[in-house]
C-alpha cells in the first residue's frame, strides 16, 4: 500500500490535512529541556515540507509548558514566510488543570471553562480562530454533551472551525457525535498500543470520525533510537512510564530489535517502518509525529514513501504482535483519567 498522497481528511466533516501531523508537545514539556531555536526551525521545516494546497497540522495543548507551546507555535508562524504560515492548521487540547510546580490536578470541561481556555489560547497563538478544539480528557463531573455543546457555540461564533475529541471510548464518542459534528478523535495508536482496534476505531468509522494517532513511536520507545542503558533527563515523564521501567523496558526493546530486522530488510529505519504501519491502517488515520529536531522530522517524513506489501505487514505483525507490549501506556493514576480505557 502506498501512502504518499498529499492529503487525508479528518473524518467526514473535518478538514483535509497533510498525511503526517506534527505533535509539538515535546518542544515545551515532558521530555526534558528542548532547544527553542531548533524547535522553531523544525516547525518551519515541517511547513516547508507540506505542499501547496495541503494543510500542515500542528498539534498542541494549552497546558504544554503552561502556555509555552502555544506561544512557541505563534512565534514560529509569525517568523515563517506568509505562504507557509497560511498552510498551518492548529489543533488544540484544553482542560487540564495544573499547579505552579507543574503537577496535574484534574480536568475542567464546564462550558464557562471552555470559553475561558479558548480565549487564552487565541491570545497566545495570535489567531482569531482555532482549527480543531478538543478537551484533553473527559471531565468526569461534566457530561460530554455540555463540553461539546460549548465548543459548538464557539464554532457558531467563528472562534473554532472543527470539534475534536481526545482519548474517549465508543459510548462517549456516540454521545458527543449526537450533539455536534466531530471531526476526529485524537488517541494513542501504534504497533504496541492497539487497543482502539476492538471497538473505538470501528465506532469512529461508523460515525464518520477520523483519527489523529499520537504516540506512533510510543514516545520514542519504538523509534529505533532508544538504547537499553539510556538515562533520562530530569523532568522527562518517561521516567515514570511503565513501559520504560526495568524488565518492561528490556522486553519492549526486544520487540524493537525484531522490528529492526524487518526494517533493515526493506532498507528503511525502524521509525519509518513504525510510522508507515500506522499510515497503512486507513486513509482516515493521520499519525502525529513528535519530532523536536529537523533530522528526526526528516526521518519521519521519509515514512510517507515506504510501501508496505502484504508480506511486509505480516513480518511486522510477527515481529510485534498485538498486545505484546510490556506495561501500561501511562502510570496508574493517569490511566484512571482515560475514558478510552473504561
Amino acid at each position: 500500500m502506498t501512502t504518499n498522497q498529499n492529503t487525508r481528511t479528518l473524518g467526514s466533516t473535518g478538514p483535509s490535512v497533510f498525511p503526517l501531523g506534527l505533535g509539538c508537545m515535546g518542544m515545551s514539556a515532558l521530555y526534558g529541556e528542548a532547544d527553542r531555536a531548533e524547535s522553531v526551525a523544525t516547525i518551519h521545516a515541517y511547513l516547508d515540507a507540506v505542499p501547496e494546497g495541503a494543510s500542515a497540522l500542528l498539534d498542541t495543548g494549552d497546558f504544554y509548558g503552561m502556555g509555552h507551546n502555544e506561544m512557541l507555535i505563534g512565534e514560529a508562524l509569525r517568523s515563517a514566510p506568509a505562504a507557509a504560515a497560511e498552510r498551518a492548521l492548529i489543533s488544540v487540547k484544553f482542560g487540564a488543570l495544573r499547579t505552579v510546580e507543574g503537577g496535574f490536578t484534574g480536568y475542567d470541561g464546564r462550558p464557562a471553562a471552555v470559553r475561558n481556555f479558548l480565549a487564552y489560547s487565541l491570545q497566545r497563538l495570535g489567531r482569531d480562530h482555532i482549527d480543531v478544539y478538543r478537551i484533553a480528557r473527559v471531565d468526569p463531573d461534566v457530561p460530554i454533551e455540555e463540553t461539546v455543546g460549548a465548543i459548538a457555540e464557539a464554532v457558531q461564533a467563528g472562534h473554532v472551525r472543527h470539534i475534536g475529541l481526545s482519548e474517549v471510548g465508543a459510548d462517549t464518542l456516540r454521545r458527543a457525535a449526537a450533539v455536534a459534528p466531530i471531526s476526529d478523535l485524537q488517541i494513542e495508536y501504534s504497533l504496541i498500543s492497539r487497543g482502539i482496534e476492538a471497538e473505538i476505531l470501528p465506532t469512529a468509522r461508523e460515525l464518520g470520525i477520523g483519527v489523529t494517532a499520537y504516540g506512533v513511536l510510543s514516545r520514542g520507545l519504538i523509534s529505533g533510537h532508544f538504547s537499553r542503558d539510556r538515562e533520562l533527563a530530569p523532568g522527562d515523564f518517561r521516567g515514570m512510564s511503565p513501559r520504560f521501567q526495568g524488565e518492561n523496558l528490556q522486553r519492549n526493546l526486544d520487540l524493537v530489535d525484531a522490528l529492526r530486522k524487518v526494517a533493515e530488510d526493506k532498507g528503511v529505519s525502524v521509525a519509518q517502518t513504525a510510522i508507515a504501519w500506522v499510515l497503512s491502517r486507513g486513509e482516515d488515520i493521520v499519525p502525529l509525529v513528535g519530532a523536536r529536531r529537523r533530522d528526526r522530522l526528516a526521518e519521519a517524513l521519509g515514512a510517507m514513501t515506504v510501501e508496505l506489501t502484504a508480506a511486509d505487514l505480516a513480518a511486522i505483525e510477527e515481529a510485534v504482535p498485538a498486545g505484546a507490549a510490556a506495561g501500561e501506556r501511562y502510570p496508574e493514576a493517569q490511566m484512571a483519567h482515560l475514558d478510552s480505557e473504561h
